[in-house]
C-alpha cells in the first residue's frame, strides 16, 4: 500500500477515536498533498453532506490552511464570523452546518502532513479537554506515519541487497560472516521489530515477507522436517541473535520478561538446542534467521 494510502487510514481511525473521546458529532480531515502547499479533505465521521468531500484547503487560508501554515492547533467559536481566518470555504462550512471548528495539524519530522478537524454545529467553545484529545489523536496518526516511514526506508535500504543475500548467495563457508551480512542481519532485526508496530496489514505483510527474504539462506540441515517457529517465537530469538538480553528484548517486544523465557524455551525446543546460542545458530541453518 502507498504511504499516501497507508496514511488515509491512518487518519479515518483517528476520526473516529477523536469523535469517541471528545463527544463532537463530526469529524473530517486529510492529508496535505506531496510537494504541494495544500491538504484535501478526504475523511469524514459524523457529516451530514458531501460539501466538504473533496475539498482543497491551500496553506494560510480558511481554518485547516491556517493549522498548516502555522504546524499547530487552531479553533474558532463561529466559524462564520471569526476574524481570525479567511473565509474562501465559508459556503462549504455553511451547508454541513459548522460553526466552532478545531483543526489539529499532524506533524512529522516538522513537515505537515495532515490535519484533522472536529466540529460542532452550534457557537461554543470548544474547551481544552476537547483540544487535548483532539491532540493526542493527531499525536496517534504522527507516530504511525513515523513507523510507516521507517518501515518504507527499511524496505527500501533492504530491496538491493535482499538479491544477494538470498538463496544460492551463501555459498561458501565464510559467507555471511562479514560486514555485508551482519548489515542484513541488523536490517531483519529493525524491521522484525517494527512489524508488530504497523497497523496497516498490507505494509505489515510485505516487511515480514521481506524478513524472510533477508533470512533466506540454504537450510544446512541434511535430514528432518524443516523447523518452524511461530511468530514471536522468531522475534524473541532475532533479539537474541542481535545480543539482547531477555529483558532488553522485552522491552522491545512489550511483553514481560518472563513471556520472553517463555518464548525462548519453546523456540529452543523446537530447534533442539539446549543454549541460546545454539538455538540461534541451528535457525540460521534452518533458514530462519540470518
Amino acid at each position: 500500500m502507498a504511504a499516501d494510502a497507508a496514511g488515509t487510514v491512518e487518519i479515518r481511525g483517528a476520526l473516529a477515536r477523536l469523535r469517541r473521546a471528545t463527544g463532537l458529532p463530526v469529524a473530517f480531515g486529510g492529508l496535505v498533498e506531496p510537494g504541494r502547499q495544500r491538504m484535501r479533505i478526504s475523511e469524514f465521521s459524523g457529516a451530514a453532506g458531501l460539501a466538504l468531500r473533496g475539498l482543497a484547503v491551500t496553506s494560510g487560508n480558511g481554518l485547516g490552511g491556517k493549522a498548516v501554515a502555522l504546524a499547530r492547533p487552531c479553533a474558532v467559536t463561529d466559524y462564520s464570523l471569526s476574524r481570525q481566518i479567511s473565509h474562501e470555504y465559508d459556503a462549504a462550512v455553511a451547508q454541513e452546518g459548522l460553526r466552532s471548528v478545531l483543526a489539529i495539524p499532524v506533524v512529522v519530522r516538522r513537515r505537515v502532513r495532515g490535519v484533522l478537524y472536529g466540529a460542532l454545529r452550534t457557537a461554543q467553545p470548544l474547551g481544552d479537554r476537547t483540544l487535548t484529545a483532539a491532540v493526542q489523536a493527531a499525536r496517534d496518526v504522527e507516530q504511525a506515519l513515523v513507523v510507516g516511514d521507517e518501515a518504507r526506508d527499511l524496505l527500501t535500504a533492504a530491496a538491493p541487497g535482499t538479491a544477494g543475500a538470498g538463496p544460492g548467495a551463501d555459498t561458501g563457508p565464510g559467507a555471511g560472516a562479514g560486514a555485508g551480512w551482519e548489515q542484513v542481519r541488523e536490517a531483519h532485526t529493525a524491521l522484525r521489530a517494527l512489524a508488530p508496530r504497523i497497523a496497516d496489514p498490507a505494509l505489515r505483510a510485505e516487511l515480514l515477507e521481506v524478513c524472510g527474504l533477508l533470512a533466506s539462506r540454504p537450510a544446512e540441515r541434511s535430514a528432518g522436517q524443516p523447523v518452524a517457529l511461530a511468530p514471536r517465537e522468531l522475534d524473541v530469538l532475532t533479539w537474541v541473535a542481535a545480543g539482547a538480553t531477555n529483558a532488553a528484548a522485552a522491552e522491545r517486544l512489550g511483553l514481560r520478561p518472563e513471556t520472553v523465557k517463555g518464548y525462548l524455551r519453546s523456540a529452543m525446543r523446537r530447534l533442539g538446542a539446549r543454549t541460546r546460542g545454539e538455538a540461534v545458530v541451528a535457525a540460521r541453518r534452518a533458514g530462519l534467521l540470518p
